[in-house]
Protein backbone atom coordinates (compact mmCIF):
# COMPACT_ATOMS: atom_id res chain seq x y z
CA UNK A 1 0.00 0.00 0.00
CA UNK A 2 1.20 3.50 -1.42
CA UNK A 3 2.05 6.26 1.64
CA UNK A 4 2.11 9.60 1.23
CA UNK A 5 5.55 11.10 2.05
CA UNK A 6 5.84 11.77 5.95
CA UNK A 7 3.00 9.52 6.63
CA UNK A 8 3.34 6.37 8.11
CA UNK A 9 0.79 3.38 8.74
CA UNK A 10 -0.06 2.81 12.55
CA UNK A 11 -2.58 0.96 14.95
CA UNK A 12 -3.46 -0.02 19.05
CA UNK A 13 -3.41 -3.22 20.41
CA UNK A 14 -3.16 -5.43 23.34
CA UNK A 15 -0.25 -7.82 22.93
CA UNK A 16 -0.05 -10.74 24.90
CA UNK A 17 2.77 -11.56 27.21
CA UNK A 18 4.45 -14.57 27.59
CA UNK A 19 4.54 -17.68 26.64
CA UNK A 20 1.04 -16.98 25.34
CA UNK A 21 2.86 -14.71 22.92
CA UNK A 22 5.19 -17.57 21.80
CA UNK A 23 2.38 -20.56 21.70
CA UNK A 24 0.22 -17.28 19.33
CA UNK A 25 3.50 -17.65 17.09
CA UNK A 26 4.41 -21.09 16.88
CA UNK A 27 0.33 -21.68 15.55
CA UNK A 28 1.20 -18.97 12.89
CA UNK A 29 4.45 -20.54 11.92
CA UNK A 30 2.20 -23.71 11.68
CA UNK A 31 0.38 -22.02 9.18
CA UNK A 32 2.86 -20.84 7.21
CA UNK A 33 4.30 -24.19 7.31
CA UNK A 34 1.41 -26.75 6.70
CA UNK A 35 -0.72 -24.30 5.12
CA UNK A 36 1.39 -21.58 2.74
CA UNK A 37 -0.48 -18.66 5.09
CA UNK A 38 2.11 -16.27 6.01
CA UNK A 39 0.40 -13.14 6.18
CA UNK A 40 -0.28 -13.20 10.25
CA UNK A 41 3.47 -13.06 10.21
CA UNK A 42 3.60 -9.55 9.37
CA UNK A 43 2.99 -8.78 13.37
CA UNK A 44 3.80 -10.00 16.77
CA UNK A 45 0.09 -11.87 18.04
CA UNK A 46 -2.46 -8.97 19.30
CA UNK A 47 -6.22 -8.36 19.58
CA UNK A 48 -6.20 -5.02 17.80
CA UNK A 49 -8.24 -1.94 19.56
CA UNK A 50 -8.12 0.14 17.00
CA UNK A 51 -7.76 -0.58 13.38
CA UNK A 52 -4.59 0.84 10.82
CA UNK A 53 -4.66 4.39 10.63
CA UNK A 54 -2.11 6.98 8.75
CA UNK A 55 -0.49 9.56 10.85
CA UNK A 56 2.36 12.07 10.24
CA UNK A 57 5.12 10.76 11.88
CA UNK A 58 6.90 14.50 12.65
CA UNK A 59 3.81 14.32 15.22
CA UNK A 60 4.67 10.61 16.58
CA UNK A 61 5.23 11.96 20.04
CA UNK A 62 1.85 13.96 19.95
CA UNK A 63 0.65 10.22 18.93
CA UNK A 64 2.34 8.78 22.14
CA UNK A 65 1.46 11.35 24.32
CA UNK A 66 -1.86 11.60 24.02
CA UNK A 67 -1.90 7.96 24.07
CA UNK A 68 -0.22 8.10 27.56
CA UNK A 69 -2.57 10.30 28.83
CA UNK A 70 -4.86 8.00 28.11
CA UNK A 71 -4.08 4.75 29.64
CA UNK A 72 -3.47 6.66 33.40
CA UNK A 73 -7.30 6.11 34.50
CA UNK A 74 -7.12 2.84 32.91
CA UNK A 75 -7.76 -0.63 35.37
CA UNK A 76 -6.03 -3.81 34.84
CA UNK A 77 -8.14 -6.80 33.93
CA UNK A 78 -8.22 -10.34 33.47
CA UNK A 79 -8.35 -11.29 29.73
CA UNK A 80 -9.33 -15.21 28.75
CA UNK A 81 -8.47 -16.87 25.45
CA UNK A 82 -10.76 -20.60 24.72
CA UNK A 83 -10.69 -22.41 21.83
CA UNK A 84 -10.81 -21.01 17.89
CA UNK A 85 -12.72 -19.38 15.74
CA UNK A 86 -13.13 -18.01 11.96
CA UNK A 87 -13.84 -15.96 9.64
CA UNK A 88 -14.49 -17.93 6.58
CA UNK A 89 -12.95 -18.43 4.11
CA UNK A 90 -9.60 -17.28 4.56
CA UNK A 91 -8.83 -16.67 8.67
CA UNK A 92 -8.55 -18.56 11.62
CA UNK A 93 -8.05 -16.98 15.13
CA UNK A 94 -7.77 -17.68 18.33
CA UNK A 95 -10.94 -16.75 20.67
CA UNK A 96 -11.07 -14.10 23.28
CA UNK A 97 -13.59 -14.85 25.29
CA UNK A 98 -16.36 -11.80 26.13
CA UNK A 99 -15.58 -9.06 28.42
CA UNK A 100 -17.04 -6.04 29.38
CA UNK A 101 -13.59 -4.43 30.48
CA UNK A 102 -12.15 -5.13 27.11
CA UNK A 103 -15.18 -3.59 25.49
CA UNK A 104 -15.11 -0.54 27.89
CA UNK A 105 -11.26 -0.25 27.13
CA UNK A 106 -11.95 -0.56 22.93
CA UNK A 107 -15.03 1.66 23.27
CA UNK A 108 -13.15 4.27 25.45
CA UNK A 109 -9.96 4.38 23.03
CA UNK A 110 -12.49 4.62 19.78
CA UNK A 111 -14.05 7.91 21.62
CA UNK A 112 -10.85 8.94 22.45
CA UNK A 113 -9.00 8.58 19.32
CA UNK A 114 -11.95 10.13 17.19
CA UNK A 115 -12.50 13.53 19.76
CA UNK A 116 -8.41 13.78 20.57
CA UNK A 117 -6.20 13.12 17.25
CA UNK A 118 -9.43 13.11 15.07
CA UNK A 119 -8.82 9.26 13.73
CA UNK A 120 -11.47 7.53 12.68
CA UNK A 121 -12.21 3.84 11.61
CA UNK A 122 -14.79 5.31 8.69
CA UNK A 123 -13.79 1.70 6.32
CA UNK A 124 -14.81 0.03 9.58
CA UNK A 125 -17.76 1.51 11.26
CA UNK A 126 -20.44 -1.24 10.85
CA UNK A 127 -18.45 -3.83 12.21
CA UNK A 128 -18.76 -4.62 15.03
CA UNK A 129 -15.85 -5.13 17.93
CA UNK A 130 -14.96 -9.02 17.52
CA UNK A 131 -11.62 -9.56 19.76
CA UNK A 132 -9.76 -12.46 18.84
CA UNK A 133 -6.08 -13.25 17.94
CA UNK A 134 -5.64 -13.88 14.30
CA UNK A 135 -3.30 -16.90 13.23
CA UNK A 136 -3.97 -17.97 9.52
CA UNK A 137 -4.83 -14.48 7.52
CA UNK A 138 -6.58 -13.83 4.35
CA UNK A 139 -3.40 -14.98 2.43
CA UNK A 140 -4.89 -18.40 3.75
CA UNK A 141 -5.85 -20.12 0.46
CA UNK A 142 -10.07 -21.09 0.11
CA UNK A 143 -9.28 -24.86 -0.26
CA UNK A 144 -6.75 -25.10 2.63
CA UNK A 145 -8.66 -23.12 4.87
CA UNK A 146 -11.60 -25.99 5.06
CA UNK A 147 -8.82 -28.50 5.63
CA UNK A 148 -7.37 -26.08 8.43
CA UNK A 149 -10.43 -25.42 10.01
CA UNK A 150 -11.09 -29.24 10.00
CA UNK A 151 -7.99 -29.59 12.09
CA UNK A 152 -8.67 -26.66 14.50
CA UNK A 153 -12.25 -26.35 14.71
CA UNK A 154 -12.15 -29.04 18.08
CA UNK A 155 -8.92 -28.24 19.30
CA UNK A 156 -8.30 -26.32 22.29
CA UNK A 157 -6.03 -23.31 23.36
CA UNK A 158 -6.91 -22.27 26.98
CA UNK A 159 -4.92 -18.80 28.32
CA UNK A 160 -5.46 -15.94 30.52
CA UNK A 161 -3.50 -12.77 31.48
CA UNK A 162 -4.16 -9.47 32.93
CA UNK A 163 -4.01 -6.75 30.71
CA UNK A 164 -2.11 -4.17 31.73
CA UNK A 165 -0.67 -2.28 29.23
CA UNK A 166 -2.06 -1.41 25.22
CA UNK A 167 0.75 -0.77 22.60
CA UNK A 168 1.31 1.25 19.18
CA UNK A 169 2.42 -0.53 16.11
CA UNK A 170 4.39 1.07 13.32
CA UNK A 171 4.32 -0.49 9.92
CA UNK A 172 7.84 -0.21 8.56
CA UNK A 173 6.69 -0.87 5.02
CA UNK A 174 6.61 -4.56 5.78
CA UNK A 175 6.17 -5.83 9.41
CA UNK A 176 4.32 -4.62 12.20
CA UNK A 177 6.55 -3.39 14.72
CA UNK A 178 5.85 -2.57 18.46
CA UNK A 179 7.05 0.92 18.70
CA UNK A 180 5.67 2.11 22.08
CA UNK A 181 4.04 0.15 25.03
CA UNK A 182 1.61 2.11 27.55
CA UNK A 183 1.67 0.65 30.77
CA UNK A 184 -1.47 1.07 33.11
Amino acid sequence: MDQPTGMSRYFIAIIPPSPIEEEAMALKNHFKEKYNSKGSLNSAPHITLHMPFMWKEKNEEKLIGALKSFVTDQKMFPIALSGFGSFPPRVVFINVKPSEELNLLQSRLQKFCKSELNLFNAQYKDLPFHPHITIAFRDLKKDKFAVAWSEFREKTFEASFPVNRISLLKHDTRYWQPLYHFDF
